[in-house]
């Protein structure tokens, strides 16, 4: 397998690198080859540079919020010099929202300040293999899922784990007065995850924590390639009860994530058929 080369970027005027610096210092660590173009540059310079270096993949790192701007910039100056196959990553202070829209115009994914370098590493060497057809999709979102509501104190902090291990995406975020609470809703096939944070102390969500802690008993998630995808949740830094599947009730491979990576959800993966062809 050829290493993967990742150039990381500042574009804009943004002054401020340490993010950058660190995220290309783990990428090394995980054994990439990483070329850093340094701060203030253009699109333009950014996409030659790529090209020249016969990178993988690009990350963009900005926090002058200049993001919508300059991140659809340099998938406009890929496409024009015929190089859209290089992969686009980014990261900093970037409201949920906007990270939507971003993802939708082809950045590959956004992370969020918080991520672990673990996790940044673990997936953009799997989106790049990926990219190469030398894997298969384990960065695609489970299959399917029954609505279910999750308490946390926190949407912020729950967040991270939703985007960046289970790869769903974020709808809307809403707040409800009526109700104390603030909504964020994930998309899930024909289905939605509903994280509920209370907007005060007398909220009935920040009673039930009170009460009970945050979460739920668990949550089944219908995925394929189960052994494979385990596998990668472990390189992604996420804490497993099962490390390999076993048989559930149901006669079909399960297995179990720890609450701790999950904000104290239980959550079960379930491989209730095997898409065709799996297995060769």
């Amino acid at each position: 397998m050829d290493k993967i080369r990742v150039l990381i970027a500042k574009p804009g005027l943004d002054g401020h690198d340490r993010g950058a610096l660190v995220i290309s210092q783990a990428l090394r660590d995980a054994g990439m080859e990483v070329i850093y173009t340094g701060l203030r540059q253009s699109p333009k310079q950014i996409v030659r540079a790529a090209i020249q270096e016969d990178v993988d993949a690009i990350g963009l790192s900005s926090l002058s919020g200049a993001h919508n701007v300059l991140f659809p910039e340099v998938l406009k100056q890929l496409k024009e010099a015929d190089a859209a196959d290089i992969i686009v990553f980014g990261g900093g202070v970037i409201p949920i929202e906007d990270v939507k829209t971003l993802e939708e115009q082809g950045i590959k994914k956004i992370f969020t300040p918080g991520t672990p370098t673990k996790t940044v590493a673990a997936y953009i060497e799997q989106a790049v293999l990926e990219g190469r057809g030398e894997e298969r999709g384990l960065l695609d979102k489970p299959k399917g899922l029954d609505h279910i509501g999750i308490a946390v104190k926190s949407i912020d902090d729950a967040l991270p784990f939703y985007l960046d291990h289970l790869h769903l995406k974020v709808d809307t975020i809403v707040e409800v007065p009526t109700q104390q609470v603030k909504v964020a809703f994930l998309a899930l096939g024909n289905t939605k995850l509903e994280l509920l944070e209370p907007l005060s102390p007398s909220s009935p969500v920040a009673k039930f924590i009170e009460k009970k802690g945050e979460g739920i008993h668990h949550m089944a998630l219908s995925v394929t390639s189960l052994q494979e995808r385990l596998d990668q949740l472990k390189r992604e830094g996420v804490q497993l009860i099962d490390e390999t599947p076993k048989e559930g009730a149901g006669g079909y491979p399960i297995a179990f994530l720890h609450p701790k990576s999950a904000g104290g959800v239980l959550v079960e993966l379930c491989e209730p058929e095997k898409t065709k062809g799996d297995d060769e």
